[in-house]
């Protein structure tokens, strides 16, 4: 393995496609965080999957024997309302075309669902979207609304194979009003500086783990972070081959990339 300089002292977890797959842990969870806390390893978690919020995802870990606190949780809601809040600081009406965990995010800073005269509409994964709803969102960027989408992702793993995920249901969206929206999860900056924030470590000094190039790896390399891909979700080695800057570690799955980088 390749040796970092300045060590590894913490890590920041994509979860679907890394943890786990849905409800199917891709790891002796329990064990693998007790051997990282046995290191002094900190860690983070940074998801673009916006449908749960730091709550469910705290019974998440709990259901598979791990508890975590809220500040490790970073997910691609709250970096939504993030970017909102800097374009609008008074918060106010927005529409969301999304789950419960996003809207519950946005509410709590401020930006609450509704249908008119809104200030931004914000697009995520949407397991119940519909065409009444794609019809709305379309109508209301159309009259003027900031599109804001949740993250890129066009697709999600899940134990069946891959599904459509948010980047595939904005992206209807965008072609039917012709507008880019404005993305605030992975590849964008603003979840890698929550979660430098909350570990107090600088960028050298974090490896950041995911299993989508596009987002976790591109992420990682533009903070200025060490990355590990695992290959437990949507990418494969054959994808690495037209990736332009390969990670530092590249592993079949979670397990193997902490035993490798603690080479205990």
């Amino acid at each position: 393995m390749p040796t970092f300089t300045p060590p590894i002292k913490g890590i920041i977890f994509d979860m679907d496609g890394v943890l786990w797959r849905e409800d199917t842990p891709l790891a002796d969870l329990p064990a693998l965080f007790k051997r990282l806390d046995q290191h002094g390893i900190r860690y983070a978690f940074a998801t673009n999957n916006a449908t749960r919020s730091v709550e469910m995802y705290i019974q998440k870990f709990l259901t598979f024997g791990v508890q975590v606190e809220p500040q490790q949780i970073i997910t691609s809601a709250m970096a939504t309302a993030y970017l909102l809040k800097k374009h609008f600081p008074s918060g106010g009406p927005v529409y969301v075309a999304g789950e419960k965990g996003l809207i519950n995010t946005l509410a709590e800073a401020g930006f609450h669902h509704n249908e008119e005269n809104v200030l931004a509409v914000v697009a995520g994964l949407d397991r119940s979207l519909n065409y009444e709803k794609l019809s709305k969102a379309t109508l209301l960027i159309n009259n003027g609304a900031m599109f804001v989408g949740t993250n890129p992702d066009p697709s999600y793993p899940t134990p069946l194979g891959l599904q459509p995920g948010a980047g595939a249901m904005i992206g209807f969206i965008s072609i039917a009003t012709g507008v880019t929206p404005q993305y605030a999860g992975k590849p964008a900056p603003v979840m890698v500086n929550m979660a430098l924030e909350h570990l107090k470590l600088t960028p050298q000094e974090v490896l950041v783990v995911g299993d989508r190039l596009d987002t976790d790896i591109l992420t990682g390399q533009n903070a200025g972070c060490r990355t590990g891909l695992v290959l437990s979700g949507v990418t494969s080695r054959q994808d690495l081959e037209t990736w332009p800057q390969a990670p530092d570690l590249v592993c079949d799955h979670v397990s193997e990339l902490i035993a490798t980088l603690l080479e205990d």
